[in-house]
């Protein structure tokens, strides 16, 4: 049985695309929420969880952010609320850039949508495995606060 050329071209376009969506093996969670009519409301919690095995091995952690061309400001503060597997509590308040001075948006951009990832911590190491909680709440002053697309969060092996 051949293989014509044209087939083989179907064939090699799909290996390339699985390879390009495979599964990131450093990734311990890469995970976003879609906010209902691109608004994030104040009352409206992201919330993620991921297990943690590992407490020996550094990981980055990242807030994710999609952002709207229409978005009216330049930057996001946020709270990002942890729940340990013990039940110990921490919140920090984060203000994510999203455009520069001149009114540029940062990250990744395609017509009007604009992807950030932000760091968030650098060569964390998790005190303890099992089950975290993240919660990510708006903390601006508008609400419904409009333009913002999505939030996640990715935790992933240091390198």
């Amino acid at each position: 049985m051949m293989i014509r050329n044209s087939q083989f071209r179907v064939l090699l376009f799909f290996l390339v695309l699985l390879s390009l969506t495979a599964c990131d093996p450093s990734a311990v969670l890469d995970e976003n929420v879609k906010l209902p009519e691109n608004q994030w409301a104040l009352n409206n919690v992201v919330r993620l969880e991921a297990d943690i095995a590992d407490t020996v091995i550094p990981h980055n952690i990242y807030i994710n952010v999609r952002n709207a061309g229409g978005y009216s400001f330049s930057n996001l503060f946020l709270f990002m609320n942890t729940y340990t597997p013990d039940g110990k509590f921490a919140r920090d308040t984060i203000e994510v850039t999203l455009a520069d001075e001149r009114g540029q948006w940062l990250g990744d951009g395609m017509g009007d949508i604009w992807d950030n990832r932000i760091l968030f911590k650098k060569n964390f190491v998790f005190p303890q495995s099992g089950k975290y909680r993240f919660e990510l709440e708006q903390a601006m002053r508008v609400n419904p606060l409009p333009g913002i697309m999505d939030v996640g969060i990715r935790i992933e092996k240091a390198k």
